[in-house]
C-alpha cells in the first residue's frame, strides 16, 4: 500500500525523471581552403529539448595518415578551453553561439600540415547519446576547380544556347510572318486596283474627224521641214 502511494505522489507531483533521447550533429563534409588563409569549421545539433545551460561542444583533430585523434577544444559551463600546446596552439578561435546551438570554431594560418579530419562532439543534457560529425580539411596552395563548378558552367552554357535557339526560332517566325503579311497586302491591292479598272469600263472610241485632222496636220509639218 506504501509502495503505490509512493508511485501515485510521484506522478500527482511531475517529478518522474526525464529520459534522454538521440542528439543529431551536423558539420560541413568537405571544405578546401589556400595556405595561410582562416577557415571556419561549423558544428550545430538537433535536440528536442531547449538548449541546456550545460550544453557541451569537443573538437578533435586526426591528421591524414595517422589514425591517433588529438584533442583541440572543449567548450563546458559557459567557458571555452583551447589546446595551446599542440599543432594548433595560438591558431583556434571560438567563434560559436551555444544559446544557438552553434559550436563553430575558426582555424588560423592555414598550413600543409593542418591537413586531416576534424570532428565535432556535442551534449545539450539529459541528451548525451548521439554520433559525432566529422569534416575533412584539404589546404591547397590553389584551390582546384570543382567538379560543381565545372557543372555549373557547362549548365549555364547549355542554357545559353537554348535561350540563343528560341529568340533565333521566334525571330525568323516574326521575319516569315512579317512577309507573308507584305505579299498578301500586295495582291490584295493589286486586286483592288484591277477591280477599279474593270468598273471604270473601256476607253471611248477615237472620233475619226479629229484623227483625219490630225494626220493632215502632221504631213503639213513634214512638208514644210522638207522645204526648208
Amino acid at each position: 500500500m506504501l509502495t503505490v502511494l509512493a508511485l501515485a505522489s510521484v506522478v500527482l507531483l511531475g517529478i518522474v525523471p526525464e529520459q534522454s533521447q538521440a542528439i543529431t550533429i551536423y558539420t560541413g563534409w568537405e571544405r578546401h581552403a589556400l595556405v595561410g588563409s582562416d577557415i571556419r569549421l561549423s558544428c550545430s545539433f538537433f535536440s528536442w529539448r531547449w538548449t541546456s545551460d550545460d550544453v557541451t561542444f569537443s573538437w578533435t583533430y586526426r591528421p591524414d595518415g595517422s589514425r591517433d585523434s588529438i584533442s583541440i577544444f572543449h567548450y563546458t559551463g559557459g567557458e571555452a578551453y583551447v589546446d595551446n600546446k599542440g599543432p594548433f596552439r595560438d591558431r583556434v578561435e571560438f567563434v560559436g553561439n551555444p544559446g544557438r546551438r552553434d559550436g563553430s570554431i575558426l582555424i588560423k594560418n592555414l598550413d600543409f600540415n593542418d591537413n586531416g579530419t576534424f570532428t565535432c562532439d556535442a551534449k545539450n543534457p539529459p541528451d548525451i547519446v548521439g554520433r559525432p560529425s566529422s569534416v575533412r580539411l584539404l589546404v591547397f596552395e590553389k584551390l582546384p576547380i570543382q567538379a560543381g563548378v565545372i557543372t555549373g558552367a557547362i549548365i549555364g552554357v547549355v542554357l545559353g544556347l537554348l535561350v540563343l535557339i528560341v529568340v533565333i526560332y521566334y525571330l525568323m517566325r516574326f521575319l516569315v510572318a512579317r512577309r507573308v503579311f507584305s505579299l498578301s497586302v500586295s495582291k490584295h491591292g493589286k486586286k483592288k486596283k484591277e477591280g477599279s479598272q474593270q468598273r471604270q469600263g473601256p476607253a471611248p472610241p477615237a472620233d475619226p474627224s479629229k484623227v483625219k485632222a490630225a494626220a493632215s496636220e502632221k504631213k503639213k509639218q513634214e512638208s514644210r521641214k522638207d522645204k526648208k
